[in-house]
C-alpha cells in the first residue's frame, strides 16, 4: 500500500484551473464514493479550498494514474489540460506535504490558522463516507497533533496575517478612512467572519451581511452592528457599498457585470472596492472591465500579504525542523505494518511446523516409544526445521558476500560477526 497525494494549489495553477476543480460541499460525499470506487485506490480524502484541491489517498502500486484521470475526469475537463498543472506526492513526501498545509506554511498566508479547520473538516467528511481507513486516520490524526505542536512552539501564527486581513488592509489604503464607508460582506463563513471583525476594528462605518441562509446572516451581523440580507437582495443594496468583499461556497458567481454597472449608475460612478476570495469565483471576472471598480482575486493579494509575512519566516524555519522531525516518526510506523505483517506470517509458518512436528511426536508416542525419545525427537527435528530456510539464506549470503543480510542476521539474532562469517 502506498501513500499519495495529487492536486494543484495557488503555485501551480491560475484561478480559472483551480475553480474548475473545486469540490462543493454539495457534491463531496459523492465524489469521495467515486474516488473510493476507482480500481487501486483503497482509501481518501479530499482537500478542497480556495487555494487548492488535494487528494490524500492510499493506493495500490500504479493507481497513481488512475487517480490524475479521476480528477480531471470527474469535472468533465481534458486530462491534458489539468495534467501540467499538478502535483504528486508519495509516502514521506506525502506526511511532510500535509504536515506543511496543516501548519499554514503551503498557504498563500504564511502560518494562517483557517487551513487546519478545513483540512479537520475534509478528513471528518471523509470519515463519515466511510471513505478513510486505518492508514489515513493515522495520518489525519498525527497531522493534527503536530499542527498543535507547530502552533504552540513557534511563533508561526503571530501577527494577523490572513486573505481577510489582506483584504482589509488594501481596503485602509484606498479608503484612509473606514468611518464613512459601507461594506457588503457576501457569505458567513470563516473567511467572511474574520474580514468583518477587522473591518469592526479598524472602524467601518457600516456592515452588510449577505447569505443564502439569512439567519447565518442575522447571527453574524449581529456581532458587528450590521444587517442581514438574502443573496437575492444584493442587486437592491449593492449601490450602498463602497467595499465588497465575497466568499462563498456557490458553484456559480453571485454578483455579475450588469448588477454591478446599474449599482454604479446609481452611485453616479463612486469607485467600489472588490475582493472575490472564493474559488470558484463569486463575481463575474469581467466586473473587473467596469472603469469605476477595483477588483481583486486571492492571487492578486499575494503582493499586500507579502508585506506583513517579515516576523514569520523564522519561525517558518522552527516549524520545518518540527515538521522533519514528526514525518519521520510517521514513516517508522508505517514500516512498523509491514514488520507487523512478516511476523504474523512468520509466526503462523512455525506454528504450522510445530502442529506437524507434534502429529509425528504423537504418533510415536502412540506407536509405544519412551517419552525421552520421543521429547528427544520433537526438539531437533523442530529446531531443524525452525533454522533450515534461515541458515540456507545465510549460507547463500555469506557465499555471496553480502554484508547487509549477514549484518542484519547479527543483530536479529545478537550474533559475533567474526562467528557469523567463519560458521558461514
Amino acid at each position: 500500500m502506498k501513500l499519495l497525494v495529487l492536486g494543484l494549489n495557488h503555485k501551480t495553477a491560475p484561478v480559472d484551473i483551480r475553480e474548475r476543480l473545486a469540490f462543493g460541499p454539495d457534491i463531496i460525499a459523492g465524489a469521495l464514493r467515486d474516488l473510493t470506487g476507482c480500481d487501486g485506490v483503497l482509501e481518501g480524502v479530499i482537500l478542497s479550498t480556495c487555494n487548492r484541491t488535494e487528494l490524500y489517498c492510499a493506493i495500490e502500486d500504479g493507481a497513481e494514474e488512475t487517480l490524475r484521470h479521476w480528477l480531471s475526469g470527474f469535472h468533465g475537463i481534458e486530462h491534458e489540460r489539468v495534467d501540467p498543472f499538478l502535483y504528486a506526492h508519495a509516502d514521506r513526501s506525502a506526511v511532510v506535504h500535509l504536515l506543511r498545509v496543516s501548519s499554514g506554511l503551503d498557504s498563500l498566508v504564511l502560518g494562517e490558522p483557517q487551513i487546519l479547520g478545513q483540512v479537520k473538516t475534509a478528513y471528518q467528511t471523509a470519515n463519515d463516507c466511510s471513505a478513510t481507513g486505518k492508514l489515513l486516520g493515522r495520518l489525519f490524526q498525527h497531522t493534527f497533533s503536530v499542527s498543535k505542536t507547530v502552533r504552540t512552539e513557534t511563533a508561526i501564527g503571530a501577527n494577523p496575517v490572513s486573505v481577510a486581513f489582506a483584504a482589509v488592509n488594501l481596503a485602509r489604503q484606498i479608503f484612509s478612512d473606514l468611518s464613512k464607508q459601507t461594506a457588503l460582506l457576501i457569505g458567513a463563513g470563516e473567511t467572511i467572519e474574520l474580514a468583518a471583525r477587522h473591518l469592526h476594528n479598524n472602524g467601518i462605518g457600516r456592515i452588510i451581511v449577505a447569505n443564502r441562509t439569512v439567519e447565518r446572516a442575522h447571527d453574524l451581523a449581529a456581532q458587528f452592528e450590521g444587517f442581514a440580507i438574502s443573496l437575492t437582495e444584493i442587486a437592491n443594496h449593492l449601490p450602498e457599498a463602497d467595499i465588497v468583499i465575497a466568499s462563498t461556497a456557490s458553484p456559480l458567481p453571485v454578483l455579475g457585470k450588469g448588477t454591478v454597472e446599474r449599482a454604479l449608475k446609481k452611485r453616479k460612478h463612486r469607485p467600489i472596492f472588490m475582493v472575490d476570495i472564493a474559488v470558484p469565483r463569486d463575481i463575474e471576472p469581467e466586473v473587473g472591465e467596469l472603469s469605476d471598480v477595483y477588483l481583486y482575486t486571492v492571487d492578486d493579494l499575494k503582493s499586500v500579504i507579502d508585506e506583513s509575512l517579515r516576523s514569520r519566516q523564522a519561525a517558518a524555519v522552527q516549524a520545518e525542523e518540527i515538521i522533519d522531525f514528526h514525518s519521520g516518526e510517521f514513516m517508522a510506523w508505517l514500516r512498523s505494518l509491514d514488520a507487523a505483517g512478516l511476523i504474523q506470517d512468520y509466526r503462523q509458518r512455525s506454528e504450522e511446523l510445530r502442529d506437524e512436528v507434534l502429529a509425528r511426536a504423537q504418533r510415536q508416542l502412540d506407536a509405544g516409544k519412551s517419552p525421552t525419545e520421543v521429547l528427544n525427537f520433537l526438539a531437533h527435528t523442530l529446531t531443524n526445521k525452525l533454522l533450515h530456510a534461515p541458515s540456507s539464506r545465510l549460507r547463500q549470503a555469506a557465499r555471496d558476500g553480502d554484508a547487509v543480510i549477514l549484518d542484519a542476521a547479527n543483530e536479529l539474532f545478537q550474533l559475533a560477526p567474526d562467528r557469523l562469517q567463519s560458521n558461514s
